[in-house]
């Protein structure tokens, strides 16, 4: 009898497949356990497509960057940390200033990773950072105390971002765009999806830059200094397309100071600046409020280089105790239409 050195499953396929033109056994994928003291690194370096990288409880101090295509990166949780490393950085991830790193290439994105189940902490610049990915997942991850963002990709399709939490990031806990570095119309992101996901204490909770078909549900995002940025500009294709619905933003209080591209932020909810063709819908938004030129509720305002949105639908959303309104439509923009809202207060008058 014929000894199969492969799973039983797979084994059996080939066996009855002899002779009879069956197509060729799946091949194992392979379990790579990492422990304190080891690296991950090294483990991700020998895994391949398809295989798993498990990371046990504890702290590792390194970066680490993913190129293999299928693989799973997860931890046990949020007690597996990773933090910087104190010795000299080893690839690009690191001396970016990133903890883990998801990159495909300009000629081929990179498919079906997952980063589960673990926290990334400290980083200079951003805890996990993707770019030129397809159908990236990225779920239960904590990112926490980046200088730059908690989570954040550009040049992606297909992304889900599903129950992380990101808190006290310098700029945004999630940050999604086409790109940071050139002047590009919106990218078609494909249906990525932002859900679930915890955003407190950033400077801005969600960041979508240039983006069109995304969808943000379910999200709790509190603390902030501003909940959700919808971001465009006056590049062809036009941001929008998004869909903004059942979402909790609350108490978006925090003070941050202006920036070189962005006035002082505190107390905005939702903002849309340079966006069309976006549903807001069925959020609940409470006790927002500031002095910024962007405070109040859901707040429509010209983009930083005065590109007005239009067609933007908000409907059905309760607020409440939003200030200076719960509704603010600062925007010369067209077609834009406030419909069936539970609020109390908007500028101009008439509105809720």
């Amino acid at each position: 009898m014929t000894k199969c050195h492969i799973t039983y499953l797979a084994c059996a396929a080939a066996l009855v497949g002899v002779g009879l033109g069956a197509a060729p056994p799946v091949a194992e994928h392979r379990t790579h356990l990492v422990f304190p003291g080891e690296s991950i690194q090294q483990a991700v370096d020998d895994a391949a497509p398809g295989d798993t990288v498990l990371v046990t409880t504890g702290t590792y101090h390194e970066s680490v960057k993913v190129t293999t295509p299928g693989l799973t990166l997860r931890g046990m949780g949020r007690d597996t940390v990773i933090k910087p490393s104190a010795d000299k950085a080893a690839h690009s991830c690191a001396d970016a200033g990133n903890g883990i790193c998801v990159t495909g290439t300009a000629d081929r994105a990179l498919e079906d990773v997952t980063v589960a189940d673990l926290t990334v902490t400290g980083f200079p610049r951003t805890g996990l950072y993707a770019d030129a990915t397809n159908r990236l997942t990225v779920r239960n991850v904590a990112a926490v105390a980046n200088g730059v963002w908690g989570i954040a990709q550009e040049h992606s399709v297909r992304g889900v971002f599903r129950k992380n939490a990101a808190r006290d990031n310098g700029d945004a806990g999630l940050f999604l765009a086409n790109t940071v570095n050139a002047e590009e119309g919106a990218a078609d992101t494909q249906g990525a999806v932002v859900a679930g996901n915890r955003l407190e204490g950033n400077r801005i909770g969600l960041t979508v830059r240039r983006l069109r078909n995304l969808t943000v549900a379910d999200n709790h995002v509190t603390g902030n200094c501003a909940g959700v940025f919808i971001v465009g500009d006056e590049n062809k294709p036009r941001a929008g397309a998004l869909t903004v619905r059942d979402n909790h933003i609350l108490r978006n209080n925090k003070s941050c100071p202006k920036t070189a591209r962005l006035d002082a932020l505190q107390g905005s909810g939702i903002v849309l600046t340079g966006a069309e063709d976006t549903l807001i819908t069925r959020n609940t938004i409470t006790a927002n409020a500031g002095n910024s030129p962007m405070s109040g509720g859901i707040v429509l305002f010209k983009s930083m280089v005065g590109t007005t949105s239009e067609r933007n639908r908000i409907t059905e959303n309760t607020l409440r105790d939003n200030a200076p309104a719960d509704l603010v439509n600062a925007d010369t923009g067209e077609g834009n239409t406030f419909v069936a809202n539970t609020c109390g207060a908007s500028r101009p008058a008439g509105l809720c």
